[in-house]
């Protein structure tokens, strides 16, 4: 049924409304593509409760649930949900110890689109990410609640890779991963207004781990709360990059930090397995990053982390106004930690800056 309604909407002329009424539907993977040639908009107005099969060999290796692709002028909308049902799979997911794991399915995904509107709509308990962009462009997503439990493995809230003019606003997110990911291969991203927790917080990569990664530029990231996060803003990037790119001209802006355990962190020697077989330093280099305005309180000892590749140094990393309390601390200090970094300090800087020899 769903695909037919969506042939018909797909192959109409002018503005279309394709409407998902109220009611529980049990759907298997489905892939919503165009292009709609004589389509000038096309409105999803989905109102239904859509719950994912737990049948894992239904999904093949698309490793996707819901998927648009190939459409330009799409609005999704209507405060309608998609629920992944991923506590039967997550025991599943190995991609937390197995660099060469099987992917789960993500929620929902938007591939190749243009000018999507993403409005007023439920992300409930996906089975890997939330919702993933790939290969957009002038994508508005607002409105979106994301919820799984802080123990669910890599279900990131969004994740956007290849993408370019993507601005996602007043959402709420709280998950077991990342609240908003950004790949590599991004330009001009602009996120504002997030509650993010539980989860780890709101990241840029992790970057470096593929041949031939694309840079990310022009990331803004303002007016956000996390709250019992593992992270606060961080930059990760593998050690031992099979290629060069660079992640730069990024500003991270009134932010508020409630109990995180690391507010601002650069990590360029990430490894979340057990074992890396490299120590040799990444290949991505940090230039031109903007930390301002962040404050609350810390459930770390060390609020800042600032630790940069040894081969490509961080370059122009500015701190402007900081004040991280230690939470729980009686007299106690915050401390950061900086290597492989030169950093530009502006007004106060709670915890003090690094001391460099």
């Amino acid at each position: 049924a769903f695909k037919e309604a969506w042939k018909e909407a797909c192959g109409f002329k002018g503005t279309v409304i394709l409407l998902i009424p109220k009611g529980t539907y049990l759907i298997g993977p489905i892939k919503f593509t165009g292009p709609c040639k004589n389509v000038s908009s096309l409105v999803v107005q989905m109102k239904g409760y859509l719950k994912a099969t737990t049948h894992l060999s239904r999904y093949g290796s698309s490793a996707g649930w819901v998927e648009f692709g190939w459409v330009e002028g799409l609005t999704l909308t209507g405060g309608g949900t998609f629920d992944g049902q991923g506590a039967t799979a997550w025991p599943y997911n190995k991609c937390t110890t197995n660099s060469s794991c099987n992917l789960l399915p993500t929620n929902l995904k938007f591939v190749a689109m243009n000018k999507t509107v993403l409005r007023g709509i439920t992300s409930l308990n996906s089975k890997f990410f939330h919702i993933a962009l790939v290969e957009c462009k002038n994508f508005k997503g607002s409105g979106i609640n994301i919820f799984a439990p802080a123990n669910s493995p890599n279900t990131d809230g969004i994740h956007i890779e290849r993408s370019s003019s993507v601005y996602f606003s007043r959402s709420l997110i709280g998950t077991g991963d990342d609240c908003i990911s950004i790949g590599q291969g991004n330009s001009q991203v602009t996120v504002t207004s997030i509650s993010c927790g539980p989860g780890h917080g709101i990241s840029v990569g992790s970057l470096g781990r593929y041949p031939n990664e694309g840079d990310v530029r022009g990331l803004v990231v303002r007016d956000c709360n996390m709250t019992g996060t593992m992270n606060g803003i961080r930059i990760k990037t593998w050690p031992d990059s099979p290629g060069q790119s660079a992640a730069t001209n990024m500003t991270f802006e009134n932010i508020v930090m409630n109990n995180v355990t690391n507010p601002i962190i650069i990590d360029q020697a990430y490894c979340p397995f057990a074992s890396c077989t490299s120590l040799a330093p990444s290949r991505v280099k940090l230039s031109d990053i903007n930390f301002k305005n962040i404050r609350g309180t810390s459930s770390s000892a060390v609020a800042v982390t600032l630790e940069c590749s040894k081969g490509i140094p961080c370059q122009n990393i500015y701190l402007e106004d900081v004040h991280l309390d230690l939470m729980l601390s009686g007299n106690k200090q915050a401390t950061s930690s900086c290597r492989n970094v030169r950093v530009k300090y502006i007004g106060t800087q709670i915890p003090p800056p690094c001391v460099f020899n």
